[in-house]
C-alpha cells in the first residue's frame, strides 16, 4: 500500500536523536522498515501493511506501542485533581475500569486524547499520545497545584505491547494469571504475563478485541517473545504503525494531529460524550466548552466513501459544488472494505449522511458520499 503523504512519514522538527523502544533489536531482526515517529524510531511495517492489517482483522497482530506516554497519578485527591484537569468525570470511574477522555486548552481546543485507567481508589494511569506526552505531563502538573495528588511520569521506563484481533484472547490467556476472559472492554487488571509483573487492559486502537500490556521496559522482550512464540500456531504476526493507522481509520478512531488538535473542540469531532459538563466543580476549558456547545459546531467530522476512483489523502480539499466545504483529515484504500475511505471536516450543513461531495485529487474532482462512522465494526 502506498503510504506516501501519510502523517506517519512526515518529517519531524526534532533536532534530537530518535528514541528507541526496548524492542528495537527485535524489530531489526524481523526485517521491519523503521521510521521516525513522534521522536521515536518505530516499525512502519514488517511483511507489508495490507498483510498485517488483514492478520489483525482475521487472526491477531502484535504491536510495540512503547512510544506512548504513561502518567501515573496517586494520592487522596487523585480523582479530584483529574476531574479538574481533564474533561471527563474520573471520580465516577470504578477501580479496574477505564474510559476515553481528552485534555483541553482553556479555549476548548483539544490538547490530546487520553485513556484514563483507575487502578484503585487513589491511583490512576493516564495514557497519552507519544508526541504530546511532555505537553500533557506539564499541563497536569500545573493543574494539580493545590490538590493532594502526585504525578509520576513513567513513560521512559514503561513498555507497552498490544495483541489485537479475534485470536488475541486465546493467545494471551495461557500466559497470564489475570482473568482476561472476564475483563470487560475498557477494564484493566494487575498480575503477571509471561512471568513478569504487568497491567493488562482490554483496550486497543484497531476496532478489534484485544489487550494492551504495560510492563517495565526490561521485561518487554520477554513478553514480546512469548506472545510471538505462543501465537505461532494462530499465525500471529508483528504489526507496524502503517497497519495500525489503516485499522484505526476503518474503525473511525481519531488520530491527534489529523482529526484532533488545538483548533478543534470535542463536539466538532463527534466526541462530545466525553465532556462531562454535569460534573461538579470547575475544570480547565469548561467555560469555553459550554460556549462552544451553545453556539453549535463550526465544522463536523464525517466519513467519506469514494464513489469515483482515487484516494482522498490527508489535506485534500473537499467541495460542495464550487464551494470549498472542508478538508480531508485521514484517507486510505480500505483493505477490509476494498474501497477508498476517508474522514474529513466539512461545514455542518454538508455533513448529513448520503450527501454527495467532491474531493480535489491531483487537480481532478472525485465524488464522495458522506457515510456514518465507523466504516467497520466487528461482530460482537
Amino acid at each position: 500500500m502506498n503510504t506516501s503523504g501519510s502523517p506517519l512519514e512526515r518529517p519531524l522538527a526534532n533536532a534530537h536523536p530518535a528514541l528507541e523502544t526496548p524492542l528495537a533489536d527485535r524489530h531489526a531482526a524481523l526485517g521491519a522498515r523503521l521510521i521516525e515517529f513522534a521522536g521515536w524510531q518505530m516499525p512502519l511495517q514488517y511483511a507489508g501493511i495490507i498483510e498485517e492489517h488483514r492478520a489483525v482483522r482475521e487472526r491477531a497482530g502484535l504491536f510495540d506501542l512503547s512510544h506512548m506516554g504513561e502518567l501515573f497519578v496517586e494520592g487522596p485527591q487523585a480523582a479530584a485533581a483529574l476531574d479538574h484537569a481533564i474533561v471527563s468525570e474520573n471520580s465516577s470511574l470504578v477501580p479496574g475500569r477505564a474510559h476515553y477522555s481528552m485534555i483541553c486548552f482553556p479555549d476548548g481546543g483539544v490538547m490530546d486524547d487520553l485513556i484514563v485507567y483507575r487502578l484503585d481508589e487513589n491511583r490512576f494511569m493516564v495514557v497519552a499520545n507519544a508526541a504530546n506526552t511532555a505537553v500533557v505531563s506539564d499541563a497536569l502538573s500545573e493543574r494539580f497545584v493545590g490538590f493532594k495528588a502526585l504525578l509520576d511520569d513513567r513513560s521512559l521506563t514503561t513498555a507497552l505491547v498490544a495483541i489485537q484481533g479475534p485470536a488475541a484472547l486465546g493467545v494471551l490467556a495461557p500466559l497470564t494469571n489475570v482473568p482476561i476472559a472476564d475483563l470487560r472492554h475498557y477494564a484493566i487488571g494487575e498480575g503477571k504475563v509471561a512471568g513478569v509483573e504487568a497491567l493488562v487492559a482490554r483496550t486497543g486502537y484497531t476496532g478489534e478485541d484485544g489487550f494492551e500490556i504495560f510492563v517495565d521496559q526490561a521485561a518487554a522482550g520477554t513478553v514480546w517473545d512469548r506472545l510471538l512464540t505462543r501465537g505461532r500456531s494462530a499465525r500471529v504476526v508483528p504489526v507496524g504503525l502503517g497497519a495500525r493507522d489503516t485499522l484505526r481509520l476503518e474503525a473511525g478512531m481519531p488520530l491527534y494531529g489529523n482529526e484532533l488538535g488545538r483548533d478543534t473542540t470535542p463536539f466538532e469531532a463527534g466526541l462530545g460524550r466525553v465532556v462531562k459538563l454535569s460534573k461538579p466543580g470547575d475544570f480547565v476549558g469548561r467555560a469555553a466548552l459550554e460556549k462552544a456547545l451553545a453556539a453549535g459546531p463550526r465544522k463536523k467530522l464525517v466519513g467519506l466513501a469514494m464513489r469515483d476512483r482515487g484516494i482522498a489523502r490527508h489535506g485534500y480539499e473537499v467541495y460542495s459544488g464550487e464551494r470549498r466545504t472542508g478538508r480531508v483529515t485521514s484517507g486510505t484504500q480500505s483493505p477490509t472494505l476494498n474501497r477508498a475511505i476517508a474522514m474529513a471536516y466539512v461545514a455542518p450543513s454538508d455533513g448529513e449522511a448520503a450527501t454527495i461531495l467532491e474531493v480535489a485529487i491531483r487537480e481532478q474532482r472525485a465524488a464522495a458520499e458522506v457515510v456514518p462512522l465507523p466504516f467497520y465494526k466487528r461482530d460482537e
